[in-house]
């Protein structure tokens, strides 16, 4: 239908959470503009059946759990944010890179291609720091630390992010809630450069 995965992940995660009354609206109206075969799937999606997707059922393909893999990028003493449009009341929130992993992407090159993608950032991931199931959207999400590479840190992409910027690697709490914070990237951050 053409929204974003992102749009419905916290919907998805939470099926109490209500839109933003602009959100509803705009979800509303591209599902008017939907073809009927559109209208058909999104019915059977909604009845949490999977007869009569195309290829649904045995030897068909199986529905995959959302995976989002996010990249903490460091370049000498400082770690690549990326400051994201939100749509709960709080407006905007600072974060790492992140991007959801498609199937069958190994979600190392997910991490590499999502910073470069909202960032403009190019990067390498230098190691696992683990993954764990996210406090807050009930999403599986895998943490990697990164080397930069190259590149200038730029919004690129206004839909998704309001701002990016390297901020300093012992002040990450002014941005986040140290409490929010997976341990091992407070551990990892707080590793000589």
């Amino acid at each position: 239908m053409g929204i974003a995965l992102r749009t419905v992940a916290t919907r998805h995660a939470d099926p109490d959470v209500v839109p933003r009354a602009e959100m509803q609206q705009l979800l509303d109206e591209v599902y008017e503009q939907a073809t009927p075969t559109v209208h058909k799937w999104f019915a059977l999606l909604a009845a949490g059946r999977d007869k009569g997707w195309p290829g649904a059922g045995a030897g068909g393909p199986q529905p995959q759990p959302l995976r989002v893999t996010i990249a903490v990028a460091i370049r000498e003493d400082e770690v690549l944010m990326v400051c994201r449009r939100d749509d709960d009341s709080s407006g905007i929130t600072w974060q790492f890179p992140a991007g959801v992993i498609k199937p069958g992407v190994r979600s190392e090159k997910t991490t590499v291609r999502e910073t470069l993608d909202e960032a403009g950032v190019h990067c390498a991931v230098r190691q696992s720091l683990g993954s764990r199931l996210h406090p807050t959207t009930g999403v599986q999400c895998g943490y990697f630390l990164c080397e930069y590479l190259a590149g200038e840190a730029r919004n690129s992409d206004v839909v998704e992010n309001v701002d990016v910027m390297w901020a300093p690697r012992n002040a990450v709490n002014r941005f986040i809630p140290t409490n929010k914070i997976f341990p091992p990237i407070l551990a990892a951050l707080e590793e000589p450069p």
